[in-house]
């Protein structure tokens, strides 16, 4: 319950406080309300190269502390704040915790005015803010149940915001961008392009490219066409250029994967290598702690022991060439104990015993593991499972590919996550889009492409023979 006390109630001397630990979310929370984006308050890495040393709260946070206790303690509910006189004396710091006093100072009865002493000290007892404040006390008894507030996840983009500024440390990438006939998958290689991610090769129908940039106002005049006659044969012109030295990279525009796919494996005039073809959504997820792999949500529809072997030799390797060095590996399935009547739980037995006689290389893999066992360590804790993966996984390892779309889409529309998209196993990284994707998801695609490319030519790839 919250209750206040009524001007006749309050004494002078009468005190109230809280106490309160300053945390990040806090600080964004309040630039949110505020609109004070001041990157000394916001910004880790500029915090720390400024003089400030570390992530330096806003005072006016502290400042809304001693409202809260104005409001909710004393005088409490029904007060009207009518003006304060505060000082800011030290700053506010990331992880300070601030305890904050307010003192009856003095009563107006006339005006039923209440002057109070306020006061915020950090956890070294050091003087914070000190001030004073008039308030409007309440005449009438109020208790009424205590307002629950809602939790509250920021759905932050910081580990692709960091993907793809480390992206642009690097040179644009050569980049086949094939059949880019509507607005969207145009625009999207435009965008890369003008951020300098990629450097676009159109291929397609020179006439249906160059209608879509003037419905849309695009520009195109600085990039290469390649003009074709089709879809089918843009696909195999964009080989065709890799296979020239020409781009390092594909980018599908607004044909089917399977129709790009297709000109891709095809024997000797493809991209092929002695690696499956998988796919891998590398995801910013507000509620985890680290970047989230998910595999294979779009190639390989029931895959193979052998098949799979690929799908997570690759997706460690998407991992490396992000800086992860040794990442975790969970293989899912519905339970975390091996089943024979579950196939997928005896699939994943065998992908931690193929990692152990080195068949899989790079990574810390288990399974099975539920995805709950997989992402909590307190759900792992509770069902005892003791794993150097379990609770902090990096990627998680599907049993097929419509468990992996699915929960892929749950974690974008559900929870709140924005991911990027890529094919790996093939001469060159190959950036598969969605129509649904925005322009962040496009460029952080692009992204994952160029660092893969960095990773590729800095011999981190072992994908085997071309064939």
């Amino acid at each position: 319950m919250i209750e206040n006390l009524t001007f006749d109630e309050i004494q002078v001397g009468d005190q109230a406080q809280l106490e309160r630990a300053l945390t990040l979310q806090d600080i964004k929370l309040f630039a949110i309300i505020s609109g004070d984006v001041n990157p000394a308050h916001v910004d880790e890495d500029y915090a720390r190269s400024s003089r400030f040393h570390e992530v330096v709260g806003h005072g006016m946070w502290g400042g809304s502390l001693i409202s809260t206790v104005l409001g909710t303690q004393l005088p409490g509910p029904g007060t009207i704040y009518l003006g304060q006189t505060l000082r800011f004396l030290k700053p506010v710091k990331l992880g300070d915790r601030l305890t904050v006093v307010v003192t009856v100072k003095a009563k107006d009865s006339d005006g039923q005015q209440v002057l109070l002493d306020c006061e915020c000290r950090n956890q070294l007892g050091e003087a914070i803010i000190s001030g004073e404040a008039r308030v409007l006390a309440p005449r009438e008894k109020i208790r009424r149940p205590r307002w629950l507030a809602p939790e509250v996840h920021l759905a932050e983009r910081t580990h692709l915001h960091r993907l793809m500024a480390a992206a642009l440390e690097e040179s644009a990438l050569a980049t086949a961008v094939v059949h880019p006939v509507d607005a969207l998958s145009l625009r999207g290689a435009l965008d890369a392009a003008e951020a300098g991610l990629i450097e676009p090769v159109l291929v397609g129908p020179a006439h249906k490219i160059q209608a879509v940039a003037e419905q849309e106002g695009l520009s195109i005049d600085a990039y290469s066409l390649i003009d074709t006659p089709h879809s089918h044969a843009a696909a195999e012109k964009a080989v065709a250029l890799v296979r020239e030295g020409r781009v390092q990279a594909l980018m599908k525009g607004s044909q089917h994967t399977d129709e790009l796919l297709r000109a891709v494996v095809k024997k000797d005039v493809g991209l092929r290598t002695e690696r499956r073809l998988s796919h891998v959504f590398a995801f910013d997820v507000p509620t985890y702690s680290r970047p989230l792999f998910i595999t294979d949500a779009a190639i390989n529809i029931y895959p193979s022991l052998e098949d799979k072997r690929d799908i997570v030799q690759n997706a460690i390797e998407l991992a490396h060439a992000l800086g992860i060095e040794v990442p975790r590996v969970a293989v899912l399935s519905a339970v975390e104990t091996v089943t024979p009547a579950l196939p997928s739980t005896l699939e994943a037995a065998a992908l931690c015993k193929m990692a152990d006689r080195g068949q899989i290389k790079g990574g810390l893999i288990d399974g099975p593991l539920a995805f709950d066992n997989a992402v909590s360590p307190q759900a792992a804790e509770t069902k005892g499972i003791v794993s150097p993966v379990a609770g902090q996984a990096d990627i998680l390892v599907a049993p097929d590919l419509e468990a992996a779309n699915m929960l892929a889409k749950q974690l974008e529309y559900l929870g709140g996550a924005e991911g990027a998209g890529i094919a790996l196993g093939a001469r060159v990284p190959i950036i598969l889009t969605s129509r649904a994707d925005d322009a962040i998801t496009r460029m952080a695609s692009c992204a994952l492409a160029v660092l893969f490319d960095r990773f590729q030519r800095a011999g981190g790839f072992q994908q085997g023979k071309v064939k």
